[in-house]
């Protein structure tokens, strides 16, 4: 270990800073936002600096650096543009046994100062002991991604609620899966983040009458419609958390690769005209595992509120009082047209599009005469087998027959495959793809020669 990694309490203690340029502005905002009573020094000040001086923020030292100034320090920081002013001041510091951070010196401090994720009074820091500060912050940016803005509320929230938890859970395990449904509470942290403080009191309360062993709940995630890229931040993060997934066969491999590898995994694909587990089932299946205490995810291909059937899930969980939230997904339709170079809008081509089901025999008669309007793009969905009536129906009534379309198979993934035609060759060209493919019917289709990136 180069380094021990410390957090310090600078609330009310006085901090150096030697320097007043960009650099030391930045170095400046930190130790303010940690509390610190600052003293600047320099011969020269920015403006933010003398407005913080104005704002009686800091206190201002003008003039060369002078190692009276570290009297009374906790903390030093020397971020001029001379080295050898910084060397100065390092040394000054090193003989008062002050830690002193050197900026672009790390090798040369007693302190270094890392990236920083704040979700106060969550904090995390990475550092690579200066050795690699490009890699340090890359880092940085993934796990700010990864974190969700949240966790600082329910940090907070979890410090008022210590003393409650110890005394009504008398045992460690009892106390651990408490705080483990405390903290990947989607509706709790959602309300927290929505500052409705009487809601938030609701569910804490539901959270400490609940049966611990028995307390489970069901997300309803979107995964995208393939490429695992396309994932949302909060949909990996509960995919991650989940004791049991429950996944259809539209759910890419890439996708399940993130899956933990203790969970359980439940496979409920459905194929055109097989039904591998019948809703009903499915419906049936989530409650029992939510009601056995599992975190259960139910992983659908593309957005499951958009031909997923996922109302009639949720209605299921519901009729129960099983608690269930909702990630979106990116839809199939947005996904495999952005993959094939058309956009699904064009001020010159379409003011609008409908999502359509192909399951035509299930949905009953659509209506054809506003499907075949002008400007505007048709995407079916689960349409190849009906991709003849499709055809028939939309010439009938009034599409032209050279209407461009599209059809997408394996949209997004590394298989994707584009194959393009006019409306009145659409039964034979769905005869030369494969399921799950997407249907895009409109003059936006025309673009994609010059709109293709792939």
């Amino acid at each position: 270990m180069d380094y021990f990694p410390l957090f310090c309490h600078l609330q009310g203690r006085r901090c150096l800073l030697v320097g007043a340029g960009d650099v030391a502005e930045r170095k400046a905002r930190l130790l303010l936002e940690a509390g610190a009573e600052l003293w600047v020094g320099a011969p020269a000040f920015s403006p933010a600096f003398r407005e913080w001086a104005q704002q009686k923020a800091i206190t201002l030292l003008p003039g060369p650096f002078d190692p009276e100034w570290l009297t009374g320090c906790w903390l030093v920081v020397a971020a001029t543009s001379d080295d050898a002013v910084n060397k100065q001041v390092a040394e000054a510091a090193e003989t008062q046994q002050i830690f002193c951070n050197l900026v672009d010196a790390p090798q040369a401090a007693s302190a270094i100062m890392p990236s920083i994720i704040d979700r106060s009074p969550l904090m995390v820091a990475v550092s690579s002991g200066g050795r690699a500060p490009v890699l340090a912050r890359l880092l940085r940016e993934r796990l700010e991604a990864i974190l969700p803005q949240h966790l600082g509320q329910l940090a907070q929230r979890a410090g008022t609620l210590r003393d409650r938890v110890k005394k009504q859970f008398g045992s460690l395990n009892a106390r651990r899966h408490f705080w483990e449904r405390f903290f990947s509470s989607e509706r709790l942290a959602q309300t927290l983040a929505n500052g409705d403080s009487e809601r938030a009191e609701q569910i804490t309360d539901a959270l400490f009458n609940a049966d611990i062993a028995s307390q489970g709940e069901v997300a309803l995630v979107g995964a995208g419609p393939g490429d695992a890229g396309l994932l949302t931040l909060k949909g990996l993060q509960r995919i991650q958390q989940a004791d049991v997934i429950v996944y259809d066969r539209l759910v890419s491999d890439e996708i399940l690769n993130l899956v933990r590898r203790d969970a359980e995994r439940i496979f409920v694909g459905k194929r055109a005209g097989h039904h591998c587990v019948p809703q009903d089932e499915i419906n049936q299946l989530l409650c029992e595992q939510a009601q056995r205490g599992k975190r259960v995810v139910r992983l659908k291909g593309g957005d499951p509120f958009i031909f997923g059937r996922g109302g009639e899930e949720l209605e299921a969980l519901a009729q129960l009082q099983i608690p269930f939230s909702v990630v979106p997904g990116i839809t199939a339709a947005s996904g495999c047209a952005a993959y094939s170079g058309i956009p699904l809008t064009h001020r010159d081509h379409a003011q609008s599009v409908r999502l359509v089901t192909g399951h035509l025999q299930k949905t009953g008669t659509l209506a054809w005469q506003t499907l075949a309007a002008e400007q505007q793009t048709l995407v079916f969905y689960m349409g190849l087998a009906q991709a003849g009536e499709i055809q028939q129906q939309l010439i009938k009534h009034g599409m032209r027959r050279d209407m461009p379309v599209a059809l997408v198979e394996n949209g997004t993934s590394t298989r994707q495959r584009v194959v393009t035609g006019t409306l009145d060759e659409l039964e034979a060209l769905a005869g030369q793809v494969i399921s799950p493919s997407l249907m895009i019917i409109g003059s936006v289709v025309s673009l994609r020669a010059s709109l293709r990136w792939f």
